[in-house]
């Protein structure tokens, strides 16, 4: 056996060890007080690392009476998700990945909603978006032209009320609200993200924007009258081209697509 390739097994006994020393042997030749180290460096940076990226479920699991769902929560992920990249940044999204397909565990129904709740904030604040570019007149008509989304504001539809959950209130049972949770999320030119509860009607002519770039705003808002089974008269588009303006003064909608 080469060194390369028996260096190469040792590796990945160790590795094997750290991500679960209840199944996996120690690896020979390694004292049991050097791998007592590696184990407690490997698990607390991941956990110091994932409870500043989710610090209300750490608060809601780790106040739990027993108080170690959140540190059993970790130790499951680290142990069973064969993460897709090496990158720490990318950390939290491969948290909020095993959450959604995590199977035959207690875990609340809400628990990959709120996750990717508390994950979305940290991937709009590292996104290299720009405000620029789409390319859009800031002074073009929003009826007669089409209105064009900011690629830093994101509508975001939950079945949960994930801004409410918290340690003071968490829902019960396994069925969600009748109605969903439309949020949005926006970063301002300071760098700082916020978010902001929207209405069902507001949510989907946003995604509406983004589904068919080329209708004009006037053309949405007959669009989203007809979903609603509305009558599309001078009221609706009255009062959906106040809400276009101020999804504009708002930065939300920066003008108008240039073709």
């Amino acid at each position: 056996m080469s060194p390369e390739h028996a260096g190469g097994d040792a590796q990945r006994a160790l590795g094997a060890y750290i991500r679960d020393p209840a199944a996996a042997p120690p690896p020979a030749g390694i004292e049991e007080r050097r791998l007592k180290v590696y184990r407690e460096l490997f698990f607390n940076n991941i956990e110091s690392m994932l409870a500043g990226n989710f610090p209300v479920i750490k608060r809601i699991l780790g106040g739990a009476p027993d108080g170690t769902r959140w540190s059993t929560l970790v130790r499951d992920f680290y142990r069973d998700h064969p993460a897709c990249t090496p990158l720490f940044t990318e950390l939290a999204r491969e948290f909020v990945r095993y959450l959604e397909t995590r199977a035959a565990h207690d875990d609340p129904a809400w628990l990959p909603e709120l996750a990717h709740y508390e994950w979305v904030e940290l991937a709009l604040q590292i996104s290299e978006a720009r405000a620029d570019d789409i390319p859009h007149d800031p002074d073009g008509d929003l009826l007669d032209g089409p209105p064009v989304v900011s690629p830093l504001a994101w509508p975001l539809s939950y079945t949960w009320p994930v801004h409410r959950i918290g340690p003071d209130y968490q829902p019960t049972g396994s069925s969600p609200p009748p109605d969903p949770t439309c949020l949005l999320l926006q970063r301002d030119p300071a760098g700082k993200v916020h978010f902001q509860q929207l209405s069902a009607l507001t949510f989907r002519l946003l995604q509406r924007l983004d589904q068919y770039p080329e209708l004009t705003g006037r053309g949405q808002l007959q669009a989203l009258a007809q979903e609603a089974a509305t009558e599309a008269g001078e009221a609706f588009i009255a009062q959906g081209r106040a809400m276009l303006k101020q999804l504009h003064t708002a930065g939300v909608i920066p003008g108008t697509r240039r073709s």
